[in-house]
């Protein structure tokens, strides 16, 4: 293909990945990808006192830890349910995939990959 035969690069979409700008976004998105990251951040941020609890029980208990661990079990469930309920919280998680996926759509680098280089 000559260079007179090649389809000019959109600035829009430099890597064929979509417009990083684009702030759509599909069901998968809504329903999975952004709930992950909910998920991880309420966990790792926000309930890791709990988390940490409910993983001491169920290291104690091993076999037993159903029945043994059910009040470290709720605790962690009412804490992350409160930040999944969270309007705001579910916002700033929504802010942060768009900003991932245009980083991707913009260098055509995926995340982790970007993250071993620093």
């Amino acid at each position: 293909m000559s260079l007179e035969q090649q389809p000019a690069i959109d600035p829009k979409n430099p890597h064929g990945l979509g417009d990083p700008n684009d702030t759509s976004l599909r069901k998968v998105e809504r329903e999975v990808l952004i709930p992950k990251i909910m998920r991880d951040r309420a966990k790792a941020e926000f309930c890791s006192k709990e988390v940490a609890d409910f993983q001491e029980c169920c290291k104690a208990s091993s076999i037993l830890m159903v029945a043994t661990c059910r009040k470290q079990n709720a605790a962690l469930k009412e804490c992350l349910t409160g930040w999944y309920q969270n309007e705001a919280f579910k916002e700033e998680c929504k802010k942060i995939y768009l900003q991932e996926r245009a980083d991707y759509r913009s260098t055509g680098i995926p995340k982790k990959h970007r993250l071993e280089k620093l």
